[in-house]
């Protein structure tokens, strides 16, 4: 790990006025992190600043020379709005080039691919580039290589993804995405990326996707469809296995499609603490053994608000290895045990 050293520590959260955003800051505000809040729409920012009681700041990411001047003094941006297709690799680039953090919650597959290729850039620079500070990769993350640390060189790794384990009556009503996860969505899951599995250490497209059953210990095994998620990036540097297939439980319709403008901003606080999400990780040895764990964790947004400032908070307090992270491979699988309520269990 470094030490970021001696300049004053200072978050930089993108997309601060978003739902996600709102989330992140409050809960950063009320760790006590020197936070300044930005974004593209100048009235919003500057309501949210008076609000928290921070600093605002307006800027594009589009124009590099006012996007670096937006980041500078920071020591890591956390990166919250969506699409992120858009606002992630200027962020990234700006991020490397000053010597700041990135950092993002993003679930786009295609944004993770892009982050891994800022490896070296990154540690030249000696700072971390890590997407997927939320649900699902925390989480998933985390199982997949305490999974993985039970078998002896891990050659395959399956995940499984359930967004809602809740009653039927729980569930009947529920609004689970925010809109910007819909359009996040729609640019990542959506896209015609095509049934993405790693196999040999390559990203290989299935002429179709494929389907397979897991438990997450819910009345029995659930069918789940192959998902093109950022777990194929992620699990990969966390434990090194050349195969892996993410597939996510089909019982929830997944954010695509949906009329971002008929949505609500997202779902409620009291929603948010309905029922529970799951992840199942499967990992296989070269010897042929097997071990399986379940990640019980708060659902996505709550989940997501805890974490991305813990990972946020371990960098400004100089905890990080520069080059591109995984939540796992920078803090072990013991970072998602962090958060709330969240358990691993060996299956």
């Amino acid at each position: 790990m470094t030490d970021h050293g001696r300049r004053r520590s200072r978050l930089l959260i993108y997309g601060a006025t978003g739902y996600t955003g709102r989330l992140v800051t409050e809960h950063a505000r009320g760790l006590g992190l020197d936070l300044i809040v930005a974004g593209r729409n100048r009235r919003r920012v500057d309501a949210l600043a008076k609000e928290v009681e921070a600093e605002g700041r307006v800027f594009p990411v589009d124009d590099p020379v006012l996007l670096r001047e937006g980041l500078a003094g920071v020591t890591a941006v956390l990166n919250v709005a969506g699409p992120f297709r858009v606002t992630a690799e200027p962020l990234m680039d700006a991020c490397v080039a000053l010597g700041v953090h990135y950092l993002d919650t993003t679930a786009e597959y295609g944004v993770f691919a892009a982050a891994r290729t800022r490896d070296a850039a990154a540690r030249a620079a000696g700072v971390m580039v890590m997407s997927g500070t939320g649900w699902d990769v925390v989480p998933s993350d985390c199982v997949a290589a305490h999974a993985a640390a039970r078998v002896t060189d891990p050659v395959r790794l399956r995940i499984a993804l359930k967004l809602l384990s809740a009653t039927p009556e729980e569930a009947a009503g529920l609004n689970l995405f925010s809109r910007g996860s819909v359009a996040s969505a729609t640019a990542g899951l959506g896209e015609d990326v095509g049934a993405l599995v790693r196999a040999d250490g390559e990203i290989v497209a299935l002429p179709e996707p494929k389907s397979a059953a897991f438990d997450f210990g819910d009345g029995g095994p659930e069918e789940c469809v192959l998902a093109p998620m950022g777990d194929l990036i992620t699990s990969h540097v966390s434990t090194g296995a050349p195969s892996i297939e993410v597939y996510v439980e089909t019982g929830l319709p997944l954010p695509v499609g949906l009329d971002v403008d008929a949505l609500p901003d997202g779902p409620t606080a009291a929603e948010r603490e309905v029922g529970r999400s799951k992840v199942v990780a499967e990992a296989v040895g070269r010897d042929g053994t097997v071990a399986r764990a379940l990640i019980d964790t708060p659902t996505g947004y709550r989940f997501t608000q805890l974490s991305a400032v813990e990972i946020a908070r371990r960098v400004l307090a100089g905890a990080y290895t520069p080059g591109f992270h995984s939540p796992a491979s920078a803090y072990g699988p013991e970072l998602a045990l962090s958060v709330a309520d969240t358990r691993i269990t060996d299956l």
